[in-house]
């Protein structure tokens, strides 16, 4: 099976900057879209960023010019660098990827992954 974990959230104040990282692990072939999504309470989850394998890039309006999603291939490893964090973006966010991985006996197959989540706290 694939495993996707996530690192790097935590407590910044406002305007300030983190990074976070989501490391594929598993049987892995191959990896396609990787995605980091944000889950406010109360609110839906909603996509932050996304990069294809040859690392063509998508970000929500809300975050242009502010992250910056890369990956590292070799690596399994897709990155969020968050800057000028608002008051208004405290959320859980959620690293996403499509895989296609060996299956355990059974054939190799694409399927959707989720990381469990990493906490970022924007509060002065």
């Amino acid at each position: 099976q694939v495993q996707l974990v996530e690192s790097g959230g935590g407590l910044v104040q406002p305007g300030g900057s983190l990074r976070l990282s989501c490391a594929a692990s598993g049987s892995i072939l191959s990896i396609y879209d990787m995605d980091w999504y944000r889950q406010a309470p109360g609110k839906q989850r909603e996509l932050v960023a996304s990069i294809t394998r040859d690392s063509t890039t998508n970000y929500a309006d809300s975050v242009k010019g502010r992250f910056t999603i890369s990956r590292d291939n070799g690596r399994n490893t897709v990155y969020l660098e968050m800057k000028s964090l608002k008051p208004e973006e405290p959320a859980v966010y959620y690293c996403y990827a499509d895989v296609f991985a060996a299956g355990g006996g059974r054939l190799p197959e694409r399927k959707d992954y989720w990381g469990q989540g990493t906490q970022v706290t924007v509060s002065s």
